[in-house]
Order: structure tokens, then C-alpha cells, then sequence
């Protein structure tokens, strides 16, 4: 009787014609194991999206270095990395110029890599795996929770279902309506290209664009459509869902509420503030007219937020709108969006708990709710391991680079850190070290701090022994 094959034992090839090829069925079982789990020992969900982004980084990269990819040359493995690694992590920043150095076939790799990683990869391999009749072990609905920022993983197949609609849906419509308006600067064929690459790296807040040097068109229309899909991009998947469900009489759930209140203050604070800062002697805006001046710093306030289109040169403004950026890069877009930052679910429940602290409450409270004292352990942690990422990632790069200048380091880790794209052209100064450095500060900056330092800590055991409180000094 032969052996039975299970997923944890593979046969002993045999030497005739006919039969099975056990070099097939080991690596069809190491690639179940991964998205499915040993039943031994389950990869934890965080390690998954660790690790599978890493694979996709590294599949990324041999791609881009084929022949074909590349005008002239193929890319060199440090160009790859670094441009694989900023689409799946929807940066932006890159050390080539990808209109001029990448072919067609170049660009097209570079708009799926972008997909990928905006939507998420687990989302396709969810989709993938559905498509093939596979059932969705528990294991892999919470990697999907987690890739999504989600918390209960009862309906997340139906709602990865809505998210792949949606997406599919709005960037169809950006990409109809940028082709209407770009047909007759850039020729119907062209334009369809055009349209359906920056719509799809406006509502992924990936930032590249296919126009060089020239940057984006800053007209009115162009900015207005690029925004829109910006903004929505970065309002996050929950968000969505529950605005697509609110007209029918459902009730807007709190998460909602705080990110639309949040990202309206963040988009205003930013707009008004560059507007100030670049109208006042020494901006770079005082000649243009004040109604294009405030269409220009709202765009830029909106594409702060972990987009990455420049519809002003970053290296022209003031230092007071520098430092505006900076801030905004780092607070980023709303949890399970397309962008990165600290997100505002972040940034408001540690708003929220100061503000309780400061009127004597025992917990943060909003709108007849309080909130669980470990979202604010949870926050605190991912703003202390976000300061020092950051921290880190510009000391190594000011380490490195000794004639470089602390903002524009500053500006460009933050803005990895991010996953924004926004640069001052400090992007092109980097040697193979920073650039090492700049990439994994995106590959951070895509995963998320919790979810990095969940897949990197072992689990702990269970504490038996409480010890007494001390206090010590603090403030």
C-alpha cells in the first residue's frame, strides 16, 4: 500500500515515466502552507503580510531587471528594489525617471505592482484562492483583517468582494473623465494610457506620474479629478463601506464620524496654512492669483496626506509650508485606506485622550462613547515606534550623506515613512546605502508599526506573578 499524501509528508519520487513529480507537489504544499498554514504551527497573520510582501518585493524586483523593462539598459537590482518597493508600498519616490527610463511593457509592470499594493495582496490572493474553490481558513480571514485594518472577520469576504467592485469602479471613472479632458492635449491613444495609470496611482496615493520633469497638468480639472480620487483613496475601506450603506437609513458608525472630522480639519489646517505661507513675502506663490494660490495649496494639502503628486515644486516652498507637510505626511490617511502615516484613527484617539486627561476623565470619551483604555496603548505605541523609525532611518541617512542638510533628509524619510512620494529632489542624492534605507522605511510605512512589531515579537507567556506599583516622575 503506498503512503498516503498529506500535506505534511511528500513520497519518495519513483523512477519510472509515469510518475508523480514530487518537486511540483513540494512546492505546491510550501505555497499552501504559506497561505493556508501548517497545521502544526500556523504562520501568525502579521508574519504573513510580512512576509508576503517581502516575496513580492523580491518578484517585483527580478521583473523590472529584465531586458524589455528598461529603455536602453536594464535597470540595475538597486534601481528595481527601489522602484518595486516603492509601488507595492504606494510611495511614489524613486531614483529614476520613470517616464524617460522605462519602456511601455516597463510601465505597465509598474502600474500592476502599484494595484498590487494599493488594494493589498491579500485581498487578490483571497479573490485568487475563491476562484479556485478554496475555503478561506480562519487564519487568513484575520491576515485579510489585518491588510485591511479591520477588526471583525465575519463578513470580510463580502466586503473584500465590495472593496475589488469599488475600486474597479472608481478608477474607471477617474481614468473616463481624465481621458474626456487630456484627449485633445495628448491624442485619444495616448491619453487612454495616461488616464487609467494616474488614476489608478492618484486612488492608490501611489504618486508616480508618466510626465517627467514637466510634473503633473496643475489646470483646474486636472487637479480637481485628481483629488477627488486622492481623497477618496485615502478615506479608508470601512469608511467607504459605511458610506455606501448610510443612505438607506444606517446610521454613520463613530469610526466614520472621527475620520471625516479629522481628515476635513487636516485638509483645511494644511490648505490655509500654505496658503499664508506662500503668499507672504519669500513664498513661491505671490505672483499667481489668489483664487489658482488656494486651489494649489488645497490640492497639496490633500495630496500630503500620503499621495505624492506635486502640484507645486516641494523644493520652492516656504520652510513654514515644508514643516506644514512634514506634519501632515506623518499623520498620513485614515486606517485601511490606500496611504500610510500614523492614520488619523491614530493621531484623533490620542487627541482624544489628552483632551480627557487634561478634564479629569477616567477614559477618552466622544459623543456619548468612550473609548477601550488599549486603543490608547495601541496609539501611543505606534506613535513612539513611528517617532523612532523616523528618528533612526534620518540619523543613518545624515551618517552617510555628511554634506546633506538635515530638512531635506527629514522631509524625505518622513515622507517613506509615509508612503507619500513628496521629495525635494533628495531622492536622486542617495547613495546605495540611503537608498537601502529610504526602502525599508517604505516597506515599514506600508505594513504599519503594529503589524511589524507583532510579526517580529514572539509570543509572550502568561504572566503569573504581579508586582507592586511605583511610581515614578514624569513631565
Amino acid at each position: 500500500m503506498e503512503p498516503e499524501v498529506t500535506q505534511d509528508f511528500i513520497p519518495l519520487a519513483r523512477t519510472d515515466s509515469s510518475s508523480s513529480r514530487p518537486s511540483n507537489v513540494f512546492f505546491k504544499n510550501r505555497f499552501n502552507r504559506f497561505f493556508w498554514g501548517d497545521k502544526r504551527r500556523p504562520l501568525p497573520p502579521p508574519l504573513r503580510l510580512v512576509t508576503g510582501l517581502g516575496l513580492l518585493a523580491v518578484v517585483g524586483t527580478l521583473i523590472l531587471m529584465l531586458p524589455g523593462i528598461g529603455r536602453g539598459d536594464p535597470l540595475r537590482w538597486n534601481e528595481a528594489l527601489f522602484t518595486a518597493m516603492s509601488a507595492l508600498s504606494v510611495t511614489g519616490l524613486s531614483i529614476i525617471q520613470v517616464a524617460e527610463e522605462l519602456t511601455l511593457v516597463g510601465q505597465i509592470v509598474l502600474l500592476i505592482l502599484i494595484q498590487i499594493g494599493g488594494v493589498g495582496f491579500m485581498v487578490l490572493a483571497v479573490v485568487i484562492f475563491q476562484l479556485m474553490g478554496r475555503r478561506i481558513s480562519l487564519l487568513n480571514r484575520l491576515a485579510l483583517c489585518n491588510s485591511l485594518g479591520l477588526i471583525d472577520p465575519g463578513a470580510i469576504l463580502t466586503l473584500t468582494r465590495k472593496v475589488l467592485l469599488s475600486v474597479t469602479l472608481i478608477e474607471l471613472g477617474g481614468a473616463l473623465l481624465l481621458w474626456l479632458h487630456w484627449r485633445d492635449l495628448y491624442g485619444p491613444g495616448r491619453a487612454v494610457f495616461l488616464a487609467v495609470f494616474h488614476a489608478v496611482s492618484a486612488f492608490c496615493n501611489a504618486g508616480f506620474d508618466l510626465f517627467g520633469t514637466a510634473g503633473i497638468p496643475t489646470d483646474g480639472l486636472s487637479l480637481s479629478i485628481l483629488a477627488v480620487l486622492i481623497f477618496i483613496g485615502g478615506l479608508g475601506i470601512p469608511v467607504l463601506s459605511d458610506l455606501l450603506t448610510w443612505p438607506r437609513g444606517h446610521r454613520l458608525s463613530l469610526h466614520t464620524r472621527i475620520t471625516l472630522a479629522v481628515v476635513v480639519v487636516l485638509l483645511c489646517t494644511g490648505g490655509i496654512g500654505m496658503f499664508l505661507g506662500e503668499s507672504l513675502p519669500g513664498g513661491s506663490l505671490l505672483e499667481v492669483s489668489w483664487p489658482r494660490r488656494l486651489g494649489l495649496t488645497f490640492f497639496q494639502s490633500v495630496s500630503a496626506r500620503t499621495a505624492g503628486f506635486a502640484g507645486i515644486p516641494i523644493q520652492d516652498l516656504s520652510a513654514p509650508s515644508q514643516l506644514l507637510l512634514m506634519a501632515l505626511m506623518f499623520i498620513g490617511a485614515a486606517p485601511a485606506s490606500m496611504g500610510g502615516g500614523i492614520t488619523t484613527g491614530t493621531f484623533a484617539v490620542l487627541v482624544l485622550a489628552l483632551w480627557g486627561y487634561a478634564r479629569g476623565l477616567p477614559s477618552a470619551q466622544i459623543a456619548g462613547r468612550s473609548l477601550d483604555p488599549s486603543m490608547v496603548r495601541k496609539a501611543a505605541a505606534v506613535l513612539t515606534v513611528s517617532l523612532f523609525v523616523v528618528l533612526l532611518a534620518a540619523w543613518l541617512i545624515l551618517l552617510t550623506h555628511r554634506e546633506s542638510r538635515l530638512d531635506p533628509v527629514l522631509f524625505e524619510v518622513i515622507s517613506a515613512f509615509a508612503t507619500c512620494g513628496l521629495s525635494t529632489g533628495f531622492t536622486g542624492e542617495l547613495n546605495l546605502f540611503g537608498q537601502l534605507v529610504i526602502a525599508l522605511v517604505m516597506f515599514w510605512g506600508r505594513l504599519g508599526a503594529l503589524t511589524i512589531v507583532l510579526a517580529l515579537a514572539q509570543q509572550q507567556p502568561r504572566q503569573l506573578v504581579i508586582y507592586p506599583e511605583e511610581p515614578i516622575l514624569i513631565g
